[in-house]
């Protein structure tokens, strides 16, 4: 069933894919990047007296965060011709190869303008643990209701 702008209520929610994090996967978003930190590829980068961060062990991309959430929100969207427009993030906990993460979104307000319907969605990324490893807001404009005949 696709959205509708007058369907949704705060506190309504979206459910993004699961997405199993692995080595190649993160290496393959190197690859699509052209980031090749070796934060992302080699285990002992931060080992030792040489880094300021020991994640002990490499980690995903925070940006892949983002496109899980992007993702979500288009897949969402776009069935109602809803435009997504804004996205800020913020990366908690780092994601290793082994974790599954999932991107969430709650609907948190709705506004009708002149011009538009927008809809603010709080947005989130959990792992296998439930524990958030990004959190941000989202920004999705809907067609404007055509009008009465």
């Amino acid at each position: 069933m696709t959205t509708t702008f007058d369907s949704l209520s705060v506190g309504d929610t979206i459910d993004g894919p699961k997405f199993a994090v692995s080595r190649e996967s993160i290496r393959l978003f190197c690859d699509g990047s052209l980031d090749y930190n070796p934060l992302h590829l080699d285990d002992n980068y931060m080992k030792g007296n040489f880094g300021k961060t020991n994640f002990g062990g490499i980690i995903m991309h925070g940006m892949n965060n983002f496109g899980l959430i992007t993702r979500m929100l288009t897949d969402w969207a776009y069935p109602a011709g809803a435009i997504h427009r804004r996205l800020e993030t913020r990366w908690v906990k780092p994601v290793k190869p082994g974790d599954t993460i999932q991107p969430e979104g709650i609907i948190k307000a709705k506004q009708v303008t002149q011009n538009s319907r927008w809809v603010l969605i709080d947005v989130l990324v959990k792992n296998q643990a439930g524990e958030k490893v990004a959190v941000g807001e989202a920004m999705v404009e809907f067609p404007r209701a055509a009008a009465a005949a």
